[in-house]
Parts: structure tokens; sequence; C-alpha cells
């Protein structure tokens, strides 16, 4: 597949996508990943400090990895579209205001959820794809 990259050469394809020198600079990955850290540690101690459940918490924590299942069924594209939109943290801020706006304490947990996914995701160097393919992300390219 042909990349749309005004700098890559011309026989530039996805093959040629592996190694270190298309990943992210080690310093900026490691920043980028302790900070999905810190997003999964907030998370957790705000949710213990509600006093939300714990089997409720595990039971939902990997709900939005079913999005993977797109790139099995779909095609790469889809599949980027419905992984960033489960794996972005906008979605779970907006579900978090909610909650706070509407007073509605189910939102705060279902952000506090999503937000714990995603810190650790991101922690684990998964990050938002790109139509490339699944492995091609905002963090590098997965090994």
């Amino acid at each position: 597949m042909p990349l749309n990259n005004p700098f890559a050469a011309p026989d530039f394809d996805m093959q040629d996508i592996r190694g270190s020198q298309y990943e992210l600079m080690n310093p900026v990955q490691t920043i980028l990943r302790w900070e999905g850290f810190g997003y999964l540690l907030v998370a957790v101690a705000v949710y213990q400090s509600l006093g939300h459940s714990w089997w409720q918490f595990f039971a939902w924590f990997f709900l939005p990895d079913i999005a993977i299942l797109v790139y099995v069924f779909a095609n790469a594209r889809v599949g980027m579209w419905a992984y960033n939109l489960t794996h972005s943290s906008v979605g779970a801020a907006a579900v978090g205001l909610a909650g706070v706006v509407l007073q509605w304490p189910l939102c705060w947990q279902i952000s506090l959820i999503w937000f714990a996914h995603i810190g650790f995701d991101r922690a684990l160097g998964y990050g938002l794809k790109f139509p490339l393919g699944f492995r091609v992300t905002h963090l590098g390219v997965l090994k």
C-alpha cells in the first residue's frame, strides 16, 4: 500500500515501515507512555475515592477493545476509526462531563473506567491508529 506522504520516496510502501528509524524518539515515546500510566493511576484513584464497585471496573475495563474486531470484519480504515473513537480521551471526557452536568454517577463511573483503559493501553504502547494498519500508531510501530 503506497503511503500518501510527500516526503516519502515514490517506491516507499507499508513494508518499509520497520525498525527504530520510524518509531518516535525514545524520550518522547517514554514520556507519552508514562503519561498514559498517569491516566490509569489517576482514574483508579478517583474511582476508589468515589467508592464504585471493583467487580464492575474489571467487568467493563476491556470493553473498548471490542473495536479491534472491526479490523477483523471490516477494512483497516474503518477499523482505525472504530479503534480511535473508543480509545480517544475525548469520548471519556464527554461522558464524564455529562455526568458532572447531569449529576449522574453512572457517567462518572463509565468515564473513569474508560480513562483507565486508555491509560493502560497507552502505557503498554498501544496508541491511536493510522489507516496503514493496526500496528502503525501515534506512539510508533508496534512490534
